[in-house]
Parts: structure tokens; C-alpha cells; sequence
């Protein structure tokens, strides 16, 4: 443009216009000039050269015509978009909902609520056949020009979040409700799209992290459920949890926490009406409104089996309540969390033989050559899902492959090269190798050879293997095949008690929402730490505060250590070097003063995250004091 600064002609204010104000003229431009047949205009390509659309709306909307650009959002707003039918004439009348996404004005927050919420409604109210049109061309865009539409909606919905938490008059509740609805309803749209597609951009390009600081997830969850029961009334608010493909890991461990808590609540509730039913009617047996499990240390495999073998599947969504024998303490949640590290430790304890320890990848599988009986497979199951349901990390060392299963997906390749690298590779290699002779080179057949009882035998991996060459043509059934046979096949019978148990506790519509590494991560925590955010949330007592010498000088040393001794210290002092995924700041640390002065070692209460830390006399001696500690910290080894 060679237009002044700030001015532009009338004739050229007019042309843009006119252009914006039209479909026809915008349906008519960006065209893949390279196709004939109409642009190749069909119900599955649109014929739009979208990087030419991108390239020239830039070109068109710079920052020293700013005049430009009003003019363009105006044009758009006053004629382009209220005239958008929702049953188009023709198919090319479709091209403006893929180009529109790429106009700066369209993007710009201050345009939100007149050009991009009136597109969406545009395109939420078009009829099922023009609809299935726009939703196979958004199928066959690039990632980046897919990926603009979603941020653009992903945007929106923020900017409605914002607008709500800064407040606004009942009268605009209503006008607010259908705004943030029609954003999200793209959304839902663009996600189907991108699930058929095979994922054109990943799963989490979804995720609205600011969700769970701008909205009340619980509160929304018991609106959602509330709408299922009682259906949905005029002028209902909208709720999150419709579009569960917006929250991330930390939002879905939320609804599940609350989900588990309304779920515990309804199981005590239960209890006491049974319990007073139980006056009046003797045959009415009276219950405990928790699951109590009254345990001997040494025997704590054994008692608890005893104990949940007998209860009904209403038991397990109760309070869990451990009571050691013999001791006096009260379950605040240290001692079930100590219940679970001691009988996690005893689970996985290689005398029982459930698990097979892998040395290149530190990781354990069920092993086919157990005997022990279903009972205890079912046992863990039901450890792990009461750990989750009870908020409790549990430091398993199985991998990915487990919680793809848990969720109803199929381990692949890449699970076989997590826990077994050098087969995995070697199967990578197979799959790469380019030339014609592969049965010569590799002289495998169907099966695979297993150890067991220090005897070798051979397995078919599918009828007649022994007899059948692994070729070019059927080396990729072969690889599928091995990986079906070490994550499936061989242990079936074991995953599935596991399976059935674990979903007798915590199964449920809200850990489907879960991505196997978020289920991963909320079992066994992460390690995303922030140990700033950790020094910020920490308890003190007694005498000791954020300012004493001694909290300052422990401050100091701490951070001035490596990670891994600061890892070390997270295991020293919570039985786990993982945080919970909810973050740091959901890593209760209290610390305490303690008696003894410079010739003693801080003691961690491992149940309650706390730290008795004697009040040393100078920086280096804590130093010194707190290396020693964490080196004689064995911890609850799990192999």
C-alpha cells in the first residue's frame, strides 16, 4: 500500500467494502488456480489455496493502515456475516467459514463478540449436509490452518470466562450463556473432526488450561450431573463438563476427586439410612459408613485380602479407614498412606512372583509364570483404584502399556520398546529393513520363545507359527502379533482380575476422559516440580516461620542442592521422589522444631509430610546434617 499513514482514498475504503461485505467476492478468491473442474470444488476438498488466503490477509492488514482494517471488521460485521444462510445455495458458498478463521480482525479480542461469536453461530446453525461439507474440508486442512480455528475458539471462550469472573448484570446472563455456548459447540465440532481424522493435531492443542482457575470446576460437575438426572431446563446455565475435551490432566483429576467425593458421601449416606432402617427392623443388618481395613504389619497381604474378598463394591466407594494393630494412631491420611506404600512394597516383593522385573528398562510386567492364586491380582487392582479414589500416589514402575489397557486402548510397538528396548529395537529394525530378503536374513517364524520354570518353551503367536516364515510381505502382522502376545496373550487371565477390580473402585465416565500417560500420571505422580511454589506453600510451627534463621538457612541449602538430592529429599520426605499431579502446590510440607541441636539428623514423618528439623547453628552444619539423612534413606523399594 502507498497510501499515507493513516489515510486511506475513499475509492480504496470503498472497494474494501465492498469486497468484506460479500460472500460471493470472498467465495471467489484464494482459489488453487493450479486445479481445473471448478477448483476441484467437491464435498471433501475446497478448492481454497489456503496459504495464499493467510498470505494475503496479511498482506492486506498492517499495522500503518490501521483504517484498513477497521474497514474490513465493519464490512464483516454489519453485511458479511448476518447474511450467512444455514442452508447454503451451493457447495462453494462454504469457502467463507475456511477463509474467515484466517482474517486478522477475526482474531484480534476486541472483535470476539462481533465477528467471531457470530460466525460460530453462523456455523453451529447450519443444516446436517452443509455442515458434513465444511467438517470434511477442516479435515483436510494442514495442522497450522486446523490448529488456527481451534486456538481462535479456544480464545474465545477465555475471553467469556474472563468476562464472567470480572462480573457482569443478570440481564446479559442469558446473551453470555449462548455466546460461550455456540465457542464451545465449534469446538466440539472441530474435536469430532480431529478424532475421525486421526488426530490432524494432538489431543491436548484442546486442552483451555485457564479452565480450572476461571470456573468452579466441582461446582460445574454437580451442575452437569444434575442436568442428567433431571434433564436440561430453559435457561439453564451451560456447564464445562458437556465439552470434557477442553480440561487437562490437572481439570480431569479435579472431577475425578469430586466425583470421588460425592460418590463416598452417597456410600455413607446409604450407610446411616440402612443403620436406622436397622431400629425398626431387625432383619436389616447395620453397616460401617467406611471400609475399614485392620491390618498386622507383618501380615498385611493376608489381612487385607481377608478383608476385601468380603466386601460388596458399595464398600469400596466408602472412606477408607486403616487401623494398624496394636497402634494407637488416628487415620488423618497418614496411615493409609503408609498402608499403601508397606503393602504396595509387599505386592511387588519378587517372592510372590506376580511381577517380572525388566533390568534394561526398570520397569515390571505381569508374569505368565506366577502361582499365585487370581485373588491376589485382584488385590492389587483394587489397591491401586483405592489409591486413586483416595487421593493417594502409589509408586508403581509399570509401564505405559498398563494404562492404555485400562482404558480400552492397544499397546503398540513403541509400549514394547519402553519395557522391552532391546526386542523393541530389534522389532524396529525388522520393520526397516529394505531389501527383499527378509526370511533369510532374519530367519524368524511366528512364535516366540518364553522361559518358564528355568525350561524353555516355544508359543505360537498365531495357529500353525511354527511352520510360518516371517517375510516381507508379513513381518508387520508378525510385530503385531509378539507385542499382542506379551501385553495381551500371555497374561490375560491376570490383567483381567486386575482390570475388573480396579474399575470396581474408580471405573467410571470421568476416567475415561483420562489420556493413558494422565491416568499414568495421576497413579504414580510427576515430576514436574517447582520447588519455589513448594517453598511458598509451606506449614510451619511452633517457633519457626518463614524469616527464622534456621527455615532460611534450610531454604538456602535446599536449593543450592543438585536435583537428584532434591529428589532424594522429596523421597526422604513423602515415601515417593514423584509430586502429585495437581502440582507442588498440592504437596502439603509442614516443617517442625525439634530438640537435640547440632548433633542430630532431621526426622521425616513420612505419613504427614512433615519434618522435624532441629534448629542447627549454622548453615553448613545443616548442610551436612541433611546430606547424611537422605543418604541413609532406604525408602519402600519396590523391585
Amino acid at each position: 500500500m502507498s497510501y499515507p499513514p493513516g489515510r486511506i482514498p475513499s475509492d480504496a475504503a470503498n472497494e474494501v467494502d465492498i469486497v468484506f461485505s460479500s460472500a460471493a467476492c470472498l467465495n471467489g478468491s484464494f482459489l488453487a488456480l493450479s486445479n481445473d473442474d471448478h477448483y476441484k470444488t467437491s464435498s471433501k476438498f475446497s478448492g481454497i489455496d489456503m496459504n495464499a488466503a493467510r498470505l494475503l490477509f496479511h498482506r492486506l492488514v498492517q499495522i500503518d493502515h490501521p483504517r484498513i482494517c477497521q474497514q474490513i471488521a465493519a464490512s464483516m460485521e454489519k453485511n458479511l456475516i448476518p447474511r450467512l444462510s444455514n442452508s447454503p445455495p451451493d457447495i462453494e458458498a462454504l469457502r467463507i467459514y475456511i477463509t474467515l478463521p484466517e482474517c486478522p480482525p477475526m482474531n484480534d479480542a476486541n472483535n470476539y463478540v462481533t465477528l467471531a461469536i457470530p460466525l460460530a453461530m453462523a456455523i453451529v446453525k447450519l443444516e446436517k449436509m452443509p455442515l458434513k461439507v465444511l467438517e470434511n474440508w477442516w479435515a483436510a486442512l494442514e495442522p497450522a490452518f486446523f490448529q488456527k480455528v481451534v486456538e481462535l475458539y479456544k480464545d474465545v471462550v477465555v475471553f467469556l470466562l474472563k468476562l464472567a469472573e470480572s462480573g457482569m448484570p443478570n440481564s446479559e446472563q442469558i446473551t453470555w450463556n449462548n455466546f460461550l455456548k455456540c465457542a464451545l459447540e465449534v469446538l466440539a465440532v472441530l474435536h469430532g473432526v480431529n478424532e475421525r481424522a486421526g488426530q490432524i493435531i494432538q489431543y491436548d492443542k484442546f486442552y483451555i488450561h485457564e479452565v480450572q482457575d476461571l470456573t468452579d470446576i466441582r461446582n460445574d460437575y454437580v451442575n452437569w450431573l444434575q442436568r442428567k438426572i433431571y434433564g436440561v431446563l430453559p435457561d439453564m446455565p451451560i456447564t464445562i463438563c458437556t465439552y470434557p475435551f477442553v480440561f487437562d490432566a490437572q481439570a480431569k483429576t479435579t472431577l475425578l476427586q469430586t466425583d470421588a467425593i460425592l460418590q463416598m458421601q452417597m456410600a455413607v449416606d446409604q450407610a446411616h439410612r440402612q443403620n436406622f432402617s436397622s431400629f425398626f427392623l431387625p432383619v436389616v443388618d447395620t453397616v460401617n459408613p467406611c471400609l475399614v481395613l485392620i491390618v498386622r504389619r507383618d501380615h498385611i497381604v493376608e489381612d487385607a485380602i481377608q478383608v476385601l474378598r468380603k466386601s460388596k463394591n458399595v464398600d469400596f466407594k466408602k472412606p477408607l479407614k486403616v487401623i494398624f494393630v496394636g497402634e494407637e494412631a488416628v487415620d488423618a491420611g497418614g496411615v493409609r498412606k503408609e498402608f499403601f506404600l508397606l503393602i504396595m512394597r509387599d505386592l511387588l516383593d519378587p517372592k510372590y512372583g506376580m511381577f517380572q522385573y525388566y533390568e534394561e528398562s526398570r520397569l515390571i510386567w505381569f508374569s505368565f509364570q506366577t502361582f499365585e492364586e487370581i485373588d491376589l491380582f485382584h488385590l492389587i487392582g483394587v489397591v491401586c483404584g483405592l489409591a486413586i479414589y483416595n487421593f493417594t500416589i502409589v509408586d508403581l514402575h509399570f509401564p505405559l502399556a498398563l494404562y492404555k489397557k485400562l482404558l480400552n486402548q492397544k499397546p503398540t510397538l513403541d509400549d514394547l520398546k519402553e519395557l522391552m528396548p532391546i526386542v523393541g529395537r530389534s522389532m524396529q529394525q525388522l520393520l526397516d529393513y529394505p531389501e527383499d530378503d527378509v526370511e533369510a536374513i532374519f530367519s524368524l517364524n511366528f512364535i516366540i520363545t518364553v522361559e518358564k520354570i528355568g525350561l524353555t518353551e516355544i508359543k505360537e503367536l498365531i495357529p500353525g507359527g511354527t511352520n510360518i516364515p516371517v517375510t516381507k510381505d508379513n513381518r508387520h502382522e508378525f510385530v503385531d502379533a509378539y507385542v499382542d502376545y506379551v501385553f495381551n496373550q500371555s497374561i490375560a487371565p491376570l490383567f483381567d482380575a486386575f482390570n475388573e477390580s480396579f474399575h470396581k473402585v474408580c471405573g467410571g465416565k470421568v476416567l475415561q476422559l483420562f489420556q493413558p500417560n494422565e491416568l499414568q500420571a495421576m497413579v504414580t505422580g510427576n515430576t514436574n516440580y517447582d520447588w519455589k511454589e513448594w517453598e511458598k506453600n509451606t506449614e510451619y510451627k511452633g517457633e519457626y516461620w518463614a524469616e527464622h534463621p534456621t527455615i532460611k538457612f534450610f531454604w538456602e541449602v535446599f536449593h543450592e542442592l543438585p536435583l537428584e538430592n532434591k529428589k532424594r529429599f522429596l523421597l526422604f520426605l513423602t515415601g515417593s521422589d514423584r509430586i502429585p499431579i495437581l502440582g507442588m502446590k498440592s504437596l502439603k510440607f509442614i516443617i517442625q522444631p525439634t530438640g537435640g541441636g547440632d548433633n542430630y539428623l532431621p526426622v521425616a514423618h513420612t505419613c504427614f509430610n512433615l519434618l522435624d528439623l532441629p534448629k542447627y547453628t549454622n548453615k553448613d552444619i545443616l548442610k551436612t546434617k541433611i546430606v547424611q539423612a537422605i543418604d541413609h534413606y532406604e525408602g519402600f523399594s519396590l523391585v
